[in-house]
C-alpha cells in the first residue's frame, strides 16, 4: 500500500511537471511572437491594419512622370496598411487634379506647394516665401478653407527651371536667367501647354525677367528634353528632379532673381477622408516622406523615364528597398 501511495504521488508530481514545461513552452512562444511584432515595427515597416480595410482610398495625380510614381507609393503605401485602395493617375494639369479631388472623384493626390500658392491661392511668384516650410504652412491654410488638409511635406523640391544644352551655354554665354536677354529674341523655348499662363513658367519669366523669346511652342512634359537633345528646343523649362539633367549634361541656368517658388510635394486629402481613415493615414505618409529626398526622387523619375520600368514597378521597389515593405 506504501509503495502504491508512493508510486502514486510520484506520477503526480511527474505529471505536474509535464504540464509547468508546456505552460514555459506556451509563453516562450508567446514572447517569440512579440519579439517578432517588435522587430518588425522597429525596422520601420508599414504596419497591415485590419479596421483600415472598411476606408476605401482613391489616389490621384497630375500627368506626368513624378506625379505618376508619388500617386503609386502612396497607393501601395496605404494598401499595405490595410486600406482598400484604387488608383485615377494621370488626371491632368493642377486645376483638374484639383477638381477632382473637390468633387470627391479622388480622396487624395500630391501637389506641390509653390504651384498651389500660384494657381490656386492667387500668390504671385515674388511673394512666395522662398522658406520652404513656410510656404507649405500658407498652403496648408489655403488647402484647410477648401475642407482639405496639406499633410507634411517631402524632403525633395522639384521646381521648374531653365534648361539649355551645354552647346547653347557655351555659345551665348549663358549662366544665369538674366543672361538670356540679350538673345532671347533668337531662341526659341519650349514648355508645358499651362506655361504659357504660369507665373513660374513663360508669363513670369517674362514679366520678372523681361524676357521676349523668338517663339514658345507647347509641349508634353515627357517631351521636354527630346527636343533639346535633338536640337528643336534652345531652351527648355524643366524640373529639378529629372534625371536628364544629368545624363545628358543639360546646363539649368540661375534663377538669379528667385523666381521659381519652392516646390515640396505634399498629399493633399479631403478633410471628410482623413477622419474616417483615422491616424494611420499620417504615419504611413511620414513614412513614405522620410526617404524621398532629391536624390531619390531623381532616381525614381530615372527607372521610368531612363530605364523604361512602369511607375507601379518603381514604386513597388522604393517601398521594398527602403523596408517600408517586404
Amino acid at each position: 500500500m506504501r509503495r502504491s501511495r508512493w508510486v502514486a504521488l510520484l506520477m503526480l508530481l511527474l505529471a505536474s511537471l509535464a504540464l509547468g514545461a508546456c505552460g514555459d513552452d506556451s509563453n516562450d512562444s508567446s514572447g517569440d511572437n512579440s519579439s517578432s511584432t517588435a522587430d518588425q515595427a522597429a525596422t520601420g515597416a508599414i504596419q497591415k491594419n485590419d479596421q483600415n480595410s472598411s476606408t476605401k482610398l482613391v489616389i490621384g495625380s497630375k500627368n506626368f512622370t513624378e506625379q505618376k510614381v508619388l500617386g503609386e507609393i502612396y497607393a501601395q503605401a496605404f494598401s499595405a496598411a490595410g486600406y482598400d485602395v484604387s488608383t485615377e493617375l494621370n488626371l491632368g494639369d493642377e486645376k483638374t487634379a484639383l477638381k477632382a479631388l473637390e468633387g470627391g472623384d479622388i480622396s487624395a493626390y500630391p501637389e506641390y506647394t509653390g504651384t498651389a500658392l500660384l494657381s490656386f491661392f492667387g500668390v504671385t511668384a515674388d511673394k512666395i516665401p522662398t522658406d520652404s516650410q513656410v510656404a507649405y504652412e500658407e498652403a496648408k491654410k489655403g488647402f484647410a478653407k477648401k475642407n482639405l488638409t496639406a499633410l507634411p511635406p517631402t524632403p525633395f523640391t522639384s521646381s521648374n527651371e531653365v534648361a539649355v544644352t551645354k552647346e547653347t551655354a557655351d555659345k551665348y554665354n549663358l549662366k544665369t536667367i538674366s543672361d538670356l536677354k540679350p538673345v532671347a529674341g533668337k531662341l526659341t523655348m519650349y514648355g508645358s501647354p499651362e506655361c504659357r499662363q504660369r507665373l513660374d513658367c513663360l508669363l513670369g519669366l517674362q514679366q520678372v525677367y523681361g524676357l521676349k523669346f523668338k517663339k514658345f511652342v507647347p509641349v508634353d512634359i515627357a517631351l521636354r528634353h527630346e527636343v533639346l537633345k535633338k536640337g528643336q528646343a534652345d531652351v527648355s523649362i524643366v524640373f529639378t528632379t529629372d534625371p536628364q539633367i544629368k545624363r545628358e549634361g543639360e546646363v539649368l541656368l540661375e534663377d538669379d532673381k528667385g523666381m521659381f517658388p519652392p516646390y515640396n510635394s505634399t498629399l493633399v486629402i479631403r478633410d471628410d477622408v482623413l477622419k474616417k481613415a483615422g491616424p494611420d493615414i499620417e504615419k504611413v505618409v511620414s513614412q513614405v516622406n522620410k526617404g524621398l529626398d532629391d536624390a531619390a526622387m531623381q532616381e525614381l523619375n530615372a527607372r521610368v523615364d531612363l530605364d523604361k520600368k512602369t511607375p507601379k514597378e518603381v514604386a513597388s521597389e522604393y517601398l521594398s528597398e527602403t523596408g517600408l515593405t517586404q
